[in-house]
């Protein structure tokens, strides 16, 4: 009897019960210690500010879009009106408030990333147990983890992003007449996810390379006389099959102007407090602000190129900071010579290792496969398989969101590969949930190893996550190459 045969006879929920402890781990962690730094904790120096400016009047120059202010704002508010979290406060934003006031919508929107990415997975092959595998990678990796608990930006762009990925695959496993709305929706997404940083349009991206290379493969296949693979979504099936269902009309007014007009909207708030510059001149001025940004150690120490983040080699180092003993305060001011702590506060955003290594083999072997293929000819004289549909969208989602970073000469950092490893992340997630279902002992050994190692990894790394305290020889264990300190 198969896995899935198995579980389908048990009476347990296991998925609901699985899911309903990622998430509440997901949570927990998040938002155990939240205020631990009362401080602000890398570039919380710009966003909790510019989030407390709304709130206070102050005008102000962002170097990005405004939506992940608006959040942070809105949470900086009603955190200042609860009773809790009030234990530290600062006046670093330029008013009193608590540390935990201006982390806790990050800490909640974060917590939700491990549940997208599990409806994603469940949109594209309709297999619970992928959505399940898909859901506890995202929940174990410690960058996701790291940027939920700060007040940046990253985790609304991703979320944002993910939430139009997922729309999109929903209106894909929708009969054609009532699919307008849900792709609306995905449209709005998409041009949300822009509005917190530009690259947010990358996940937009991916929906036109996907699209195109469907009405490639539906061009090539009709001169080889191969049937047209559009067919009603079943269990056994891929929505993407039905992509080829979505005309040029249905990619221009959804996926152009509806981002378009969505972007453009959300900046009203802004501009009724920051008149000047307007909207164009605005636009030009973040233009130019990234483009005068150099590049390399000069400009900041942790600056990474983008094939580097394939491996993790150059993780960034939020916070760090050395005390005599667990018991003194960090921050303190100022901090202890080098070599004076025996006790090391370390924030590092840094992928769960194993699950990065392992996502970046995934896909390239996925990427191989597909070459093998149409390099054979079968996927040119073949209608495509529901294998070859999702190796395709994982791939170039995959592409999307890290081919653009090849020519941006700026600064870039490790976390600009989020986006990216959500979808390298789900190709490792889908192999994983191939192997437990076959029949072969080796390949279920194979994928219950990964998902141990991952959960290891996660555990080992934890602490740099949270930022817990480590002797200076547990924090060395952790740092196993000199590019990662």
């Amino acid at each position: 009897m198969t896995l899935s045969k198995k579980l389908s006879n048990w009476t347990v929920p296991w998925f609901s019960i699985g899911m309903s402890a990622i998430f509440v781990t997901s949570v927990a962690l998040r938002f155990w210690g939240l205020g631990r730094f009362n401080a602000l904790v890398f570039d919380e120096v710009y966003y909790a500010k510019f989030s407390n400016n709304y709130l206070t009047g102050t005008k102000f120059f962002n170097a990005h879009p405004p939506l992940s202010q608006y959040f942070i704002a809105i949470g900086i508010w009603i955190g200042s009106h609860l009773p809790i979290g009030q234990d530290t406060v600062n006046g670093l934003t330029g008013s009193i408030r608590s540390t935990w006031s201006y982390r806790w919508f990050n800490a909640l929107t974060g917590s939700f990333i491990p549940l997208v990415v599990a409806a994603i997975a469940y949109q594209l092959n309709h297999r619970r147990s992928y959505a399940l595998i898909a859901a506890l990678f995202a929940a174990a990796d410690g960058l996701f983890l790291v940027e939920s608990r700060y007040a940046l930006n990253n985790v609304y762009l991703v979320i944002l992003g993910l939430l139009g990925q997922l729309y999109f695959l929903i209106a894909l496993n929708q009969p054609k007449q009532k699919r307008w709305r849900t792709l609306a929706l995905s449209g709005i997404f998409f041009g949300a996810s822009a509005c917190i940083k530009w690259n947010g349009l990358w996940f937009l991206l991916g929906v036109y390379l996907v699209w195109i290379a469907a009405w490639l493969m539906r061009r090539v296949c009709s001169i080889f006389g191969t049937k047209d693979s559009e067919v009603r979504t079943t269990k056994s099936q891929t929505p993407l099959q039905n992509l080829t269902q979505l005309n040029v009309f249905h990619i221009a007014w959804n996926f152009a102007i509806i981002p378009v007009l969505t972007y453009s909207f959300l900046w009203i708030p802004h501009l009724q407090m920051n008149p000047t510059p307007g909207f164009w001149q605005a636009q030009y001025d973040i233009l130019t602000f990234h483009e005068k940004i150099g590049s390399g150690p000069e400009v900041h120490p942790y600056c990474s190129k983008w094939y580097s983040w394939l491996l993790m080699w150059r993780p960034v180092a939020y916070f760090y900071q050395t005390a005599r003993s667990t018991a003194e305060q960090v921050p303190a001011y100022p901090p202890l010579p080098k070599g004076a702590g025996q006790v090391i506060y370390d924030v590092h955003a840094m992928g769960n290792p194993f699950l990065w290594w392992l996502s970046t083999a995934a896909i390239f072997l996925l990427l191989l496969m597909l070459a093998l293929r149409f390099l054979e000819g079968v996927g040119w004289k073949s209608s495509p398989t529901p294998y070859t549909w999702m190796a395709l969208y994982l791939v170039l989602t995959w592409l999307a969101n890290l081919l653009p970073w090849v020519r941006v000469t700026r600064c870039t950092f490790l976390y600009h590969y989020m986006g990216a490893s959500v979808f390298s992340g789900l190709a490792l997630a889908w192999l994983v949930d191939l192997w437990l279902h076959s029949d072969k002992t080796d390949y279920k050994s194979a994928g219950a190893t990964v998902i141990f190692l991952v959960l290891l990894a996660f555990m080992f790394w934890l602490p740099i996550y949270l930022g817990l305290p480590l002797s200076v020889q547990d924090y060395q264990f952790r740092m196993w190459f000199r590019s990662w300190i």
